[in-house]
């Protein structure tokens, strides 16, 4: 048996792996096109107001299957239109809702990287996405109150002082409610189907069925059940745009295919696969769909980038500004041999490559570039020019020091701010803010968040004095910084906008696919290639790592346990009054 208070202890391969959700295996039968859970409105309810109108098409009804009120047999409703609104449940005594976070991330890869490392600390992680990406310690493993204050106390002692309690009193639950004829229904899941198998919600249509069921953050997810294939129609022509070239717009439906499947672990704590937005891949439905990608994904239908034996990280990015990123350029994990850092640029990248990127004045020079010999001429995000005052700086950093549950570092003014390290992409690994307490150092992709001004991590940054004001001694007067970069996203894999030249230059897909993605193959999809997630694929650094927990420290000596039992003493309401809930 498994021992749950040992903090340092054998690391579980299995909350990493892709959980079995039913209908997402591939099979002759399926004709390699697996049903796919795609969470469309994740948060329902958190907002009391919320609702949804789901109906069915001219001809057709809604097919409701839910739990009959014994619990145990399933009950069928017909009808054409339903209103799903929140009902609240009073509980029979209160409960204590509590996680304990142990980090906060802006991108699911940074938080898989660090749930990894924590994990070889010995202690077991799951990933979730209120809104930011967190890392919880498991909520099965750490699931009594006296387990998790001891593990945040231990953490404490360490250092990790980001590490946190998250909890709140519930009094009631939400529960679905919906009225078909003249009765009120409520419960906690709903399954929705169609003869036609095409359903609206809130006058968007979408195909396949719908499930409303709970997730981890005490509200509902709509999750929509739909192929593959028919998955790829909602989110092909809203990624790749409606003037594409007919051969990026493959490229992308074969991007978008991989992507998915290869990310099928993402909310695999909610009970679903991947989201609907920019967080994952922008998916909505049958609204908006086009005979271009339609084509595409045909002409593609079933084909994946398949790297060592499984579908890759099909990362891509709307501009890349020139030069597109390696995978720890913005994230921390292993290395993707696949997605290596490339000059965006058919006409001149023999010259271009002669840049040193990591070297400032190699990098300015290297942006200052006639914008024509680029594979991404002419859009207005190649570069652009941002400027921030000190006022919007201190801000916005303040906002993301919240959001990263960092309550320790306080300032009050900004004195610098400077690129620290650049990669070998020119991506900006570093910046440093010097202010009156200090320096906060911000790296990759986090930068996005800490600084309003960049549209990228692509940039350089100078000084702007204010023309009004000089110091005692005669200096200039910094009033805030300029931001003078290219690109919009994380610029690593296919630049969109650059395909749509190669596509302009006749290029074919797969030529398209190779100048972005390294040593790739473009293969039929078979079930092997969707193998459980590698966690070779997100080791990390052991220099990037966090200190090892000290065994010492981490045993729950009766110190440490008492310590902890008098720190929950103080907590209110008292162990006694309520009951843990995960």
């Amino acid at each position: 048996m498994k021992k749950r208070h040992s903090f340092i202890g054998q690391i579980l391969i299995g909350a990493f792996c892709v959980i079995g959700l039913s209908g997402d295996r591939l099979d002759a039968a399926q004709n390699n096109n697996p049903i796919l859970h795609i969470g469309i409105e994740q948060r329902f309810g958190e907002n009391p107001q919320d609702k949804l109108v789901i109906e069915a098409t001219s001809g057709d009804q809604l097919r409701l299957n839910f739990v009959a009120n014994d619990g145990t047999t399933r009950q069928n409703l017909n009808t054409n239109k339903i209103e799903v609104a929140l009902a609240r449940a009073p509980l029979t005594q209160p409960v204590l809702d509590e996680k304990l976070v142990l980090s906060h991330h802006r991108s699911y890869e940074n938080a898989a990287a660090s749930a990894y490392r924590w994990q070889a600390q010995g202690i077991e992680t799951e990933i979730v996405q209120p809104r930011r990406w967190q890392v919880w310690a498991k909520r099965s493993t750490y699931d009594t109150r006296l387990l998790r204050h001891l593990l945040l106390y231990n953490l404490h002692a360490q250092g990790h002082t980001v590490a946190s309690v998250n909890g709140k009193i519930l009094r009631d639950r939400p529960m679905l409610s919906w009225v078909v004829g003249n009765y009120r229904y409520n419960r906690n899941t709903l399954d929705i189907s169609t003869g036609k198998g095409l359903i609206k919600v809130n006058n968007k249509l979408f195909a396949g069925t719908l499930r409303l069921q709970q997730n981890v953050h005490n509200s509902y997810t709509l999750v929509n059940h739909v192929p593959l294939e028919t998955y790829l129609r909602g989110v092909v022509p809203h990624e790749i745009g409606y003037g594409a070239p007919y051969e990026a717009v493959k490229a992308q439906a074969v991007l978008a295919r991989t992507y998915v499947l290869a990310s099928r672990h993402r909310f695999v704590v909610d009970g679903y696969h991947l989201c609907a937005d920019t967080q994952c891949q922008v998916y909505r439905g049958l609204e908006g769909t086009s005979n271009t990608a339609d084509n595409a994904i045909a002409a593609t239908r079933g084909q994946v980038l398949i790297y060592d034996g499984r579908v890759v990280d099909a990362l891509y990015s709307s501009t890349t500004g020139g030069v597109t990123a390696d995978y720890n350029d913005l994230w921390d994990g292993q290395d993707r041999p696949y997605l290596e850092s490339v000059i965006d640029s058919v006409n001149n990248a023999g010259n271009l490559s002669k840049f040193n990127l990591s070297q400032e004045q190699d990098f300015r020079t290297f942006l200052a570039q006639r914008e024509t010999v680029f594979n991404e001429k002419g859009w207005h995000t190649f570069r652009w020019e941002k400027e921030s005052n000190l006022s919007e700086i201190k801000t916005t950093l303040q906002k993301f020091l919240r959001q990263a549950g960092d309550t320790q570092t306080r300032f009050n003014t900004i004195k610098d701010l400077q690129v620290i390290d650049r990669a070998a992409s020119g991506r900006v690994l570093k910046v440093g803010v010097q202010t009156d307490k200090g320096t906060i150092v911000l790296e990759k992709d986090e930068i996005m968040d800490a600084l309003y001004a960049p549209n990228s991590t692509l940039f350089y940054v100078d000084p702007v004095f204010d023309p009004n004001f000089k110091t005692a001694e005669g200096e200039k007067v910094v009033k805030g910084y300029k931001f003078t970069g290219g690109g919009l996203g994380h610029g690593v894999g296919m630049s969109q906008t650059g395909s749509y030249h190669l596509g302009d230059l006749g290029w074919s897909y797969d030529r398209i696919l190779n100048f972005y993605y390294t040593n790739v193959q473009l293969q039929p999809l078979r079930p092997e290639y969707l193998a459980d997630v590698d966690l070779k694929l997100l080791e990390f650094n052991p220099t990037q790592g966090l200190t090892t927990l000290n065994p010492d420290l981490a045993k729950p000596i009766p110190e440490l346990a008492n310590h902890a039992q008098e720190q929950l003493s103080l907590l209110e309401p008292s162990p006694a009054s309520v009951s843990p809930r995960d």
